[in-house]
């Protein structure tokens, strides 16, 4: 199985399972780097089965609990595809005591983070994604415009007067070279955040 396959085979994030492969706690239990790596089912059980923390076999976690439990005896579970769907007899009965226990358990969860979020956002630590994005994408078009309208034409009439060359034609040179520099840019950025990575900070938040 790939990153993603394992992690919806037990119930986990990639970013939880990337992180339990950075410090070493699945050590062995995989083949290959990066997108190439392969993990091994019954390899990745044993290596979890009683090492999570028990905060994280709660609420959403419980399914993860119940993946652990499952034997991994099938001799191709490492190389496996796609993970196998989910069988419907493994729900608990609809009045089971558990089944209510874990409905409270993820209710709990769901309200902690939400009035975390909610504190977050009050006190400046925390701001939506969307409106980052949304004001560093204004602010960014207000200052390309002022360099075009203003930075660039002034720099060609600099040059038109020192040089006797015609405005038109150096304003025209000035604002080409200005564009390419940010199609330039703006390429590089965008490789620079497809590969960011979450800090260790981030990803111990779970809004």
């Amino acid at each position: 199985m790939n990153t993603t396959q394992i992690a919806e085979h037990l119930s986990l994030s990639k970013g939880r399972i990337s992180q339990l492969v950075r410090d070493g706690r699945l050590d062995g239990c995989y083949t290959g780097e990066g997108r190439a790596r392969r993990f091994d089912v019954a390899k990745v059980k044993a290596a979890l089965n009683g090492t999570l923390d028990p905060g994280q076999l709660l609420g959403n976690g419980a399914k993860t609990r119940e993946r652990l439990r499952e034997p991994a005896d099938d001799p191709g579970a490492g190389s496996m595809v796609a993970p196998e769907p989910s069988r419907s007899d493994s729900a608990l009965p609809p009045r089971d005591p558990d089944r209510y226990e874990l409905a409270r358990t993820q209710k709990a969860e769901e309200e902690a983070k939400r009035l975390r979020r909610i504190n977050a956002e009050a006190e400046g630590t925390l701001v939506l994604a969307s409106v980052v994005a949304s004001e560093t994408a204004r602010q960014m078009a207000q200052e390309v415009a002022q360099i075009e309208s203003s930075v660039i034409r002034t720099g060609a009439r600099r040059i038109a007067d020192e040089l006797d060359v015609d405005f038109r034609e150096a304003r025209v040179i000035l604002t080409e070279v200005w564009r390419a520099y940010r199609a330039g840019r703006s390429a590089a950025k965008t490789e620079e955040a497809d590969a960011a990575q979450l800090t260790a900070d981030e990803q111990a938040e779970d809004f």
